[in-house]
């Protein structure tokens, strides 16, 4: 079937690009509160547990997110619902240079949250739209903004936050919202013309016939796929800056090491959308979640610098590609009109995965005293996460060996 106009067009990688950039400055909400995470605890004289709600919080607000803002997309556009989340966003920030307690850092951080998922799920929904053949890569790159925000952010603000407190990191992160998310937003006014939107939608409809499984049933089976990955794969990215603490390392060389993890996790997220154009996104998901547990079980015997530094490097290359491919799948098999709730949906679900994950390891490391544990019980989610991935695989195959 030939294309009625131009996907995967100059307009479309434009959009992309412009895409790309908002995503770097408007996902640092969801990374900044981990580099800050152990002056929280030292200066309000809390737990483990209690520092890392903060961040349970902006992945509670950036689940909701994800889902609530996509509606919004599908109804209003992508630039209205960016500007407004970067409006809401640095209102964030300012709140919580202010916060007095944890509780009340905590209460903005869902804020800071809801506003930023506007730059993963509904940002990733929008450019899929735009292609067809390079959906996969397309995805990838868009997915890779929130890791490039991780690995970038954290390392330049470690030294405003050891001069100059964390106060001055979320002033800083306020001005840098308004000056660049909002202008960038403007140039996303343009709307998915209806031919395009009709013809990936019977795509869709045709791959979505060979699974026997309805939207909703396969929109709930991926959404639970996601908590479990998001449970194991959080207990590396949220807690890597306090275990380096802990082991005598400190806060800096967590942050170094957090950041060769999400550059690693770049990197797996642009092989995993070609992967994801080649293969489908049903089974680069299989591939990446193996992977996952592989490097989840390499952390237990892990505790030397030298080790973890490889370890989180191979941690990053491992899981950076499962959560967009998620996007795929459902851009694959659900129609494009509905791929702002449809995509913001699934990431809630892995965000609450995140979001749990990253409280529950806090939870185990207070009641043992150490991390092993915590790794074992993100081990334990993944294989969850496998048993769902790989029985979605055996309904999907047929259209897998007859990929459109």
């Amino acid at each position: 079937m030939s294309v009625p106009i131009a996907l995967d067009s100059r307009a479309s990688w434009t959009r992309l690009a412009i895409a790309l950039l908002a995503g770097v400055v408007g996902n640092v909400g969801m990374w900044a509160v981990i580099l800050v995470m152990p002056a929280v605890e030292a200066e309000f004289g809390t737990d483990r547990a209690a520092a890392a709600l903060p961040y349970t919080l902006t992945m509670a607000g950036f689940a909701l997110g994800n889902y609530q803002i996509g509606r919004a997309v599908d109804r209003f556009g992508m630039s209205a619902a960016l500007v407004a989340s970067a409006l809401l966003i640095a209102a964030g920030y300012a709140l919580a240079a202010a916060s007095g307690s944890v509780a009340a850092l905590s209460a903005v951080h869902f804020i800071i949250g809801f506003g930023s998922a506007a730059s993963f799920g509904p940002l990733i929904a929008d450019v899929s739209q735009w292609f067809l053949k390079r959906r996969g890569i397309a995805v990838a790159f868009v997915a890779s903004s929130n890791y490039l925000s991780g690995a970038i952010w954290p390392v330049a603000l470690a030294g405003l936050l050891e001069s100059q407190g964390w106060r001055a990191v979320y002033l800083v992160l306020s001005l840098l919202t308004l000056a660049v998310v909002i202008p960038l937003a403007l140039l996303l006014r343009r709307r998915l013309p209806e031919d395009m939107a009709d013809h990936t939608t019977r795509i869709a409809a045709d791959r979505a016939a060979t699974t026997g499984l309805s939207p909703r049933a396969l929109q709930w089976l991926l959404a639970l796929a996601g908590v479990g990955c998001c449970v194991a794969m959080s207990m590396p990215q949220v807690h890597i800056v306090a275990y380096c603490v802990d082991l005598g390392f400190g806060a800096a060389i967590g942050a170094e090491m957090l950041s060769l993890m999400l550059l690693g996790g770049v990197a797996s997220r642009l092989v995993s959308g070609l992967l994801a154009d080649m293969l489908g996104g049903v089974r680069t998901l299989l591939i990446g979640s193996v992977l996952q547990a592989v490097a989840l079980v390499l952390y237990l015997p892990s505790a030397g610098l030298t080790s973890l530094y490889v370890v989180s490097l191979v941690f990053g290359l491992s899981q950076g590609g499962i959560v967009p491919s998620y996007a795929v799948i459902v851009r694959e098999y659900l129609p494009a009109k509905e791929a702002g709730a449809r995509v913001g949906f699934v990431m809630m679900a892995t965000l609450v995965g995140m979001a749990l994950g990253g409280w529950m390891s806090g939870w185990i490391y207070d009641l043992t005293g150490s991390y092993r544990m915590a790794f074992v019980n993100g081990i334990g989610w993944n294989l969850v996460n496998l048993a769902i991935v790989a029985w979605i695989f055996s309904r999907a195959r047929p259209r897998l060996s007859a990929r459109a």
